[in-house]
């Protein structure tokens, strides 16, 4: 698949290309890794620099230090096709599958629900379903909707149907929410057995942050910008203290869920934000692009301690 890599560390150019025909802000580009073919690349890989950037970022507002926190590097990848995309995450994942395995024996990953699960679909073919490690595996959700397992809103069921029934992952080692609870006993519940992982050992602890570190977080974004249960405007973005939080009023149904806060999420070692369709583009603008309207998305407060790199259509990266 053919790419271009961008590095921080080397000369700043103004990439003009036809995936991005109105991308302004300055780009720091290695020239000797741009494509020398004319025809346009089935990739593009970004590194997008937002070090500049001196708004305060929040779903409302967030102190100036965090500001600064997020002014971070991200890599941004722009596929022709959703088959491609589909492609590069799946091997992305199953590297760090291998990664992780061999580090620490385990290898943990926090699913989203949405179109993100449909992206897994290239794990479940070969070489991946007999190359990787599934006996490894554990999996969390960063956000649940409060209804039975086999209901059709159930995140559970969304990815049980798409990946995890066709993959040999241990029924241990698949962290599902206690559907019979209510929302906020359904969140304590959550947090409680996250509690006991991390104790354990299953799930990798910052001390640095002190909170849970997940070695892969696999996130969708909403045309509003929302990631896991986190809304616009909304006060759990402002959530400090529990990792697990609830919500009865989410803005798009069903009402009552349970989500990872962001301090959980941005410990993460590595975040894969998986967006697509033109819907997104006005969302992905503002988060990447140089739009006056920025830090008011809560996909702006995604800013791991590790890395993070976006998967685009080149649909959903159409306004860059």
């Amino acid at each position: 698949m053919a790419s271009s890599s961008l590095s921080s560390a080397s000369p700043a150019l103004r990439i003009i290309s036809s995936l991005f025909p109105q991308y302004s802000p300055t780009l720091h580009a290695n020239p000797s890794l741009l494509p020398l073919s004319p025809s346009r690349p089935r990739s593009l890989s970004l590194s997008l620099s937002t070090s500049s950037r001196s708004e305060k970022l929040s779903c409302r507002a967030v102190s100036s230090a965090t500001a600064a926190r997020m002014a971070s590097e991200k890599k941004v990848q722009v596929f022709d096709s959703k088959d491609d995309l589909a492609a590069e995450l799946a091997k992305y994942t199953a590297d760090l599958s291998d990664k992780f395995t061999k580090e620490r024996s385990s290898f943990t990953v926090v699913l989203s629900g949405g179109s993100l699960i449909d992206y897994l679909r290239k794990l479940v073919e070969p070489p991946y379903l007999d190359s990787v490690d599934w006996s490894k595996w554990h999996v969390f959700w960063v956000d649940e909707r409060v209804v039975p397992k086999d209901h059709e809103d159930s995140n559970y069921k969304l990815a049980y149907d798409g990946f995890l029934s066709k993959v040999p992952i241990l029924p241990g080692n698949v962290y599902a929410i206690n559907d019979a609870l209510s929302a906020e006993g359904a969140a304590d519940d959550y947090e409680t057995g996250l509690r006991h992982s991390v104790k354990n050992g299953v799930v990798d602890f910052s001390e640095a942050t002190g909170v849970p570190k997940f070695d892969l977080m696999l996130l969708g974004m909403g045309p509003d910008g929302h990631v896991a249960s986190l809304f616009p405007g909304h006060p759990l973005c402002e959530e400090k203290e529990k990792w697990v939080t609830f919500i009865k009023d989410s803005p798009k149904p069903p009402p009552e869920r349970i989500t990872f806060t962001f301090p959980v999420i941005n410990s993460s070692a590595y975040i894969a934000l998986v967006v697509t369709g033109a819907g997104k583009a006005g969302a992905v603008q503002k988060a990447l692009g140089n739009s006056e309207d920025s830090g008011t998305l809560p996909v702006e407060l995604v800013s791991p301690a590790g890395e993070l790199t976006w998967f685009l259509d080149k649909n959903a990266a159409s306004k860059l």
